[in-house]
């Protein structure tokens, strides 16, 4: 298992590699989910202020 974490003594390499490649994809799945969510906050605020100001 050692030498599997090792990696043949390319480890000081690979491990950074993996570890940016994880969080690329990781910030590429949360970021447009995160953009959403505040779009859709926004856009609720926006009808609420319309109907606001409907009302009035």
């Amino acid at each position: 298992m050692i030498e599997f974490f090792q990696m043949g003594g390319y480890a000081i390499y690979v491990w950074p590699a993996y570890a940016l490649t994880a969080l690329t994809l990781a910030v590429s799945v949360i970021a447009p989910i995160r953009r959403r969510k505040r779009l859709i906050r926004e856009l609720s605020a926006i009808a609420t202020q319309k109907e606001r100001s409907r009302s009035e």
